[in-house]
């Protein structure tokens, strides 16, 4: 044993610095883990340590890695020592590469959450925010695997291409789709032009109407009324007409119609239209100074259309915003009905007469009296 030892005496000693070096490498990046995960909870405790977690597993599959590569140094001869000790070097470069873009894309995350939560806090437009939330990690991650890519030969001249400044378009362009390209390009002109911003209350169409949530690189989140998430590419949804309720005035006006029959009181049911939505509390006074001494109404009423069976009445009653103006809507429209039944005002419905024939014989002997009733003519 003890000619075993002085024999191989510096490999025994290099062999337990590694496997010492990994076990202390190992216990520290574990005991930094502990430390930055409470201090990541104490100060964003909304936060999910997620970077966290993958640096401490890159950094011990990291450690693990390169103490296998250096205790086989002590088993190949000088040609593979020069390969292995290539590929320590890469899987080293690699390593500190990927725990570099974790760490800057996960700190760079924060900050955005952070000043977006200020911002929502002091009730400012935090749409840009978190648009450029997404391009700063996105431009993060793909410049980290930029510089992963300079390790390998083959490699090497399109990642110093890309990181020459105008590559990194040509690039993106040359690997993305044309619907990808034109989702990214639309998201930056609704940062741009800010036709709606986060928390706005838009109408894409009549089965797409609410709250805007989130704005990303690819596409555009609403929250309805009924709690479900609706997304649009933000493509698609630069196309379309839409109606964006907090854009400028907040305030709406709501068209009351209804149909009443023309054996009814015109009067009456304007009156009572009148007093139901000027007695509702979202009701809104929209009227100037001027049209206040002219003596105009709050609520006007007026008959605007003749149909086949119904005169059309409409109320025209202003809201603060969308949601009171939804909401006085519905009530008005069943006030309204009650009081209309209360008062003797018919809202008519439509009638329709069928006729049927009792048996075949009588459409055959119908048939040969017209054919009498024609020869008769003739």
């Amino acid at each position: 044993m003890l000619e075993f030892f002085q024999e191989y005496k510096s490999q025994i000693i290099y062999a337990s610095v590694v496997i010492g070096s990994v076990i202390v490498l190992s216990l520290l990046t574990n005991l930094l883990h502990k430390w930055l995960l409470k201090q990541e909870i104490k100060k964003y405790p909304d936060e999910k340590p997620k970077a966290v977690n993958w640096v401490k597993r890159i950094l011990n599959a990291l450690w693990l890695v390169l103490g296998f590569i250096a205790l086989s140094f002590l088993f190949v001869n000088e040609e593979k020592y020069n390969v292995l000790q290539h590929n320590f070097k890469l899987i080293l470069y690699l390593g500190i590469v990927a725990v570099l873009t974790i760490v800057g894309a996960a700190s760079t995350n924060i900050w955005f959450r952070v000043s977006i939560r200020r911002k929502v806090e002091n009730a400012e437009d935090p749409t840009s925010f978190k648009f450029l939330r997404y391009m700063a990690i996105i431009g993060i991650y793909i410049t980290g695997v930029l510089f992963a890519l300079l390790a390998f030969p083959s490699l090497k001249g399109v990642a110093q291409t890309a990181l020459g400044g105008a590559g990194v378009i040509a690039l993106i362009a040359g690997v993305a789709s044309q619907e990808a390209l034109s989702n990214l390009v639309g998201g930056v002109f609704i940062i741009s032009f800010k036709p709606f911003k986060i928390g706005d209350v838009i109408k894409v169409t009549d089965t797409m109407v609410g709250t805007v949530v989130d704005i990303t690189l690819r596409h555009t989140v609403i929250r309805n009324f009924e709690n479900k998430m609706i997304v649009i590419p933000n493509a698609i949804i630069n196309k379309e007409k839409l109606i964006n309720f907090d854009l400028g005035e907040s305030k709406i006006c709501e068209r009351i119609e209804i149909g009443i029959s023309y054996d009814s009181d015109i009067d009456l049911a304007k009156k009572i239209m009148k007093e139901e939505c000027e007695n509702h509390p979202y009701i809104f006074d929209n009227r100037t100074e001027i049209n206040i001494l002219d003596g105009h109404p709050v609520v006007r009423v007026s008959l605007t259309s003749l149909n086949d069976s119904s005169i059309t009445i409409r109320a025209w009653a202003w809201a603060r915003n969308f949601s009171d103006a939804f909401d006085m809507r519905c009530d008005l429209l069943e006030s309204i009905k009650k009081r209309f039944d209360k008062e003797g005002i018919e809202i008519p419905f439509p009638h329709r007469t069928l006729v049927f024939k009792n048996n075949k014989e009588e459409s055959e002997n119908d048939k040969r009296d017209s054919g009498k009733k024609e020869n008769h003519k003739e």
